[in-house]
C-alpha cells in the first residue's frame, strides 16, 4: 500500500510567495509614489521585471526545508539592496518624475518589513506544521550503512522540522536488524511505500547499480541524492561542467568566488570604507598624527608587506604604535617594550588598524575576512597547519570571525593558530552578508568592551 502524504502542497509555496511579494511591492509603490508623477504602467512593468531578474541573480526564492534562517536573511538583504539601487536608477530617466528620497525610504521599509515578516511566519509555520501534524513530509531511504549514513538517519529523526520520514537502510555489505533489505529490494520498496527521496552512499554501490538506480529514479519521478563518503573530496562543493557532451565534476572553491558575490562584497567594501574615511579618518588622522609625533620620532603610518589574495604581497597600513625598531617581523607580545604609550592605547582599542580602510578602498583588503598574517607566520605554519593556505583564497579583512571569537593577538602555541585557521576556513566556506554584519557589530562591541589579547 502506498503511504498517503497529507498536505503535500510544497510545489505551490514558491509561486504563491512570488505572487505575494509582487503584490506587496506594487501596492506600496502605488501608495508612496502617488505624488511623484510616475507613469505607473511603465513603472510597475519595470519594477516587476527588475524584481524577477534580481531574484534569479541572488537565488532569492531558492529556499528549501533545510535552509537556515541566516541564509534567508542574507537572501532578503541582497534582494533589498539591489532592488533599492534599481528603483533609484528609474528616476533619472524621466524628466517629469519627481525624485523623493523620503518616499523611496518609506516604500522600501514598508514593503520589505511586510515581506520579511511574511517569509518568517511561513518558514516557522511550516516547521511547526511538520512537527505537530506529521504532514508535509517526505519519505526517505538510505542505501548503505556507513557512519555518514547513520549520521544522516539521526538528523532525520532529531530534526522533525525538516519534514523527512526515514523508512530504512538498504545494504549488501551489512546484515543486521537495522537493514530493511538488500539493494535488489530497493525498487519494489520505493514503489510500494511511496518513497520520495533515495540517499545513496557512493562507497556501497557499484557503477552498474548506480546507473540502474538513476534510471529507475528518472522513470518513477523520485529524487536521488548522494551522501559524502569518507573521502574528503566528497565533503566539498562539487559543480558539473560539460566538455561538449562529456560531464566533468570539479570542486567549487566557495560562494565568495561566484562573480555576483564578488561584485556585491566589493560594492559593500567601497561604500563602508568611504563612510569611515570621510566621517572618521578625515579628522582622526590629524589628531592621532600629532599625538604619535609628540611621543616618538618616526612616521605616522606604519606600512608592512603582508600576503594577500592568492598570496600576492600588498602593503598593509596602520598607525605606528611602536618605537622605530629592526624587528618588525616579530609579532607584538604582552608588555612589549617596543610599544609606545600612545601605541598601547591604539592597539587596545584597535584604532591602529583604521588606516586599513584605505587598503579596502584600494582593493587590497575587505572589511571582513581572514586577518593578514606576517610573512614569517606564513612560512612557519603554511605546511604545518591543515588548510592554512585556504585563507589566501579570499582578500584579507580588517576584522574576521577568528578575531571576534577571541583568537587574535599573539600566537603562543600551535593550537592558537589551528583555532584561528578553523574559524577563517568556516567563514570562507559559509559566507553570508548577515555573517559579515554580525562580525562588524561584534567587532565594535569588543572595541568598547576591551579584549584580553589586544596588545
Amino acid at each position: 500500500m502506498v503511504a498517503k502524504h497529507i498536505g503535500r502542497y510544497s510545489k505551490y509555496i514558491r509561486p504563491i510567495s512570488i505572487f505575494f511579494d509582487l503584490c506587496v511591492v506594487t501596492a506600496f509603490c502605488l501608495y508612496f509614489f502617488k505624488n511623484l508623477h510616475i507613469n505607473f504602467t511603465v513603472y510597475i512593468f519595470y519594477q516587476t521585471i527588475s524584481w524577477g531578474l534580481i531574484a534569479l541573480f541572488v537565488k532569492y526564492y531558492e529556499v528549501y526545508r533545510f535552509t537556515t534562517p541566516v541564509e534567508i536573511l542574507s537572501k532578503i538583504a541582497q534582494q533589498s539592496i539591489l532592488f533599492l539601487l534599481i528603483i533609484i536608477a528609474f528616476f533619472p530617466f524621466s524628466k517629469q518624475v519627481v525624485f523623493s528620497g523620503k518616499a523611496i525610504a518609506y516604500f522600501m521599509i514598508g514593503s520589505f518589513s511586510m515581506i520579511l515578516i511574511s517569509k518568517f511566519l511561513l518558514f516557522y509555520y511550516l516547521k511547526k506544521y511538520r512537527i505537530i501534524t506529521g504532514s508535509n513530509f517526505r519519505n526517505a531511504i538510505i542505501i548503505g550503512y556507513t557512519p555518514e549514513a547513520i549520521n544522516l538517519k539521526k538528523l532525520f529523526e532529531t530534526r522533525n522540522d525538516y519534514g523527512y520520514r526515514f523508512m530504512g537502510f538498504f545494504s549488501d555489505k551489512k546484515n543486521n536488524s537495522h537493514i530493511a533489505g538488500k539493494l535488489e529490494n530497493v525498487k519494489e520498496f520505493v514503489v510500494q511505500k511511496g518513497v520520495d527521496e533515495i540517499y545513496c552512499s557512493l562507497n556501497e554501490i557499484t557503477n552498474e547499480q548506480l546507473k540502474e538506480l538513476v534510471e529507475f529514479a528518472d522513470v518513477n519521478s523520485k529524487t536521488i541524492k548522494f551522501i559524502p563518503d569518507t573521502k574528503e573530496i566528497f565533503s566539498k562543493n562539487l559543480k558539473i561542467d560539460y566538455y561538449e557532451m562529456f560531464p566533468v565534476l570539479s570542486l567549487k572553491k566557495t560562494v565568495l568566488h561566484e562573480p555576483s558575490t564578488k561584485i556585491f562584497k566589493r560594492v559593500f567594501d567601497i561604500v563602508f570604507s568611504l563612510i569611515v574615511i570621510v566621517f572618521l579618518l578625515s579628522w582622526l588622522i590629524p589628531l592621532l598624527a600629532l599625538l604619535i609625533k609628540l611621543e616618538s620620532r618616526g612616521s605616522v603610518f606604519f606600512m608592512q608587506g603582508r600576503p594577500g589574495l592568492d598570496e600576492k604581497e600588498f602593503f598593509c597600513y596602520k598607525f605606528r604604535s611602536m618605537k622605530l625598531n629592526s624587528t618588525t617581523e616579530k609579532e607584538a607580545s604582552k608588555n612589549d617594550p617596543r610599544v609606545t604609550k600612545m601605541g598601547k592605547f591604539m592597539r587596545k582599542t584597535s584604532i591602529d588598524e583604521l588606516p586599513q580602510f584605505i587598503n579596502v578602498l584600494k582593493g587590497d583588503m575587505s572589511v571582513v575576512g581572514p586577518r593578514p598574517h606576517l610573512w614569517s607566520q606564513n612560512k612557519v605554519y603554511g605546511t604545518r597547519v591543515k588548510k592554512y593556505m585556504v585563507r589566501h583564497y579570499v582578500k584579507p579583512g580588517i576584522t574576521g570571525l577568528a578575531q571576534v571569537k577571541g583568537f587574535r593577538g599573539e600566537i603562543e602555541t600551535e593550537e592558537d593558530m589551528i583555532n584561528r585557521i578553523k574559524f577563517d576556513v568556516f567563514y570562507i566556506e559559509n559566507w553570508s552578508l548577515l555573517l559579515d554584519l554580525k562580525i562588524i557589530v561584534q567587532t565594535v562591541i569588543n572595541i568598547f568592551k576591551g579584549e584580553e589579547k589586544a596588545y
